[in-house]
């Protein structure tokens, strides 16, 4: 266990940044899976339900590894989660309209516009993570 404290310190040393490219990366890969499988499944006509759709899912897997991974936080579990609902909220509006406006004028291809989406809205995210949802001065 000793070791597992150890590792983990050395990783939340890391700059958070850094540990957000990485950790969001891997939740930025999951929710669009969940994407591409919503819109399999429902159709490309539906898309902003598939959209909406991800962020709900995808929201909790999120909220742990963004606590644990990359803001090392301690406590607090439901004050920040629900500041990440704010910050998902926000997220989502901003990923939902990214998303209309790629595939209403530059591409037809959910797909791609999605990615896109995706990761702009990932940096309006990670600011409002860092500088709301998870602001503390206490960290793991």
């Amino acid at each position: 266990m000793e070791k597992i404290l150890k590792l983990y310190n050395k990783w939340c040393g890391i700059p958070d940044k850094i540990r957000f490219l990485l950790v969001g990366g891997y939740n930025a890969a999951f929710s669009y899976i969940v994407f591409a499988i919503a819109v399999f499944f429902i159709g490309k006509e539906h898309y902003q339900l598939c959209v909406a759709l991800q962020w709900i899912i995808s929201s909790v897997f999120s909220f742990v590894n963004q606590k644990i991974f990359v803001f090392c936080t301690k406590g607090n579990w439901i004050k920040e989660y629900l500041k990440c609902c704010t910050t998902w909220v926000v997220s989502y509006l901003c990923n939902a309209f990214i998303l209309e406006l790629i595939v209403r004028y530059i591409t037809k291809n959910v797909y791609v516009g999605q990615i896109v989406s995706i990761f702009l809205a990932s940096i309006v995210t990670y600011v409002l993570f860092k500088y709301f949802a998870f602001r503390h001065r206490d960290r793991l």
